[in-house]
């Protein structure tokens, strides 16, 4: 299995916001200590607003938050939500696969997906920032000086 790029910095954002303490992080900061593109943090924010595991913050001392849900989020639910019920392969694309009438493996590949996303639902987002990850992330938080404020 492979996320999206999209849910992989989704699932860093939410490990940054579980180790910003008081000095909460603007999503220009987050984009800078993630090293990605300000647009593709701004979607993932406005994404993870949207499904209430983050809260924004605006004025002086706002920033980016996790909420109580966003803490306790199952990973499997959270990437289930993120990557979508897609299957594996397109069986019915464009072209549609001349086997998917009798194909077996299309069928185990939904399973294997399943599988992938069940081993990750008893991981919370506070489980991936335990020890030795939380305190890496809060070394590289600070990021690189000189960053401006932004929205």
């Amino acid at each position: 299995m492979r996320l999206t790029r999209f849910t992989d910095l989704a699932l860093r954002v939410l490990m940054r916001l579980a180790v910003a303490d008081a000095d909460l992080p603007t999503t220009r900061e987050v984009a800078a200590t993630m090293e990605v593109p300000y647009t593709h943090s701004a979607k993932v924010v406005a994404r993870l607003r949207h499904l209430g595991l983050i809260e924004a913050r605006r004025g002086r001392g706002g920033g980016l938050a996790l909420t109580a849900a966003g803490r306790a989020a199952s990973v499997g639910g959270v990437v289930r939500e993120l990557e979508g019920a897609g299957d594996v392969v397109d069986c019915d694309g464009a072209v549609p696969c001349p086997l998917r009438g009798a194909c077996v493996l299309r069928g185990a590949l939904r399973g294997a997906q399943e599988a992938f996303f069940a081993a990750l639902d008893p991981l919370t987002v506070n489980d991936l920032v335990a020890a030795p990850t939380g305190p890496l992330l809060l070394g590289i938080s600070s990021g690189p000086p000189g960053r401006t404020e932004g929205p």
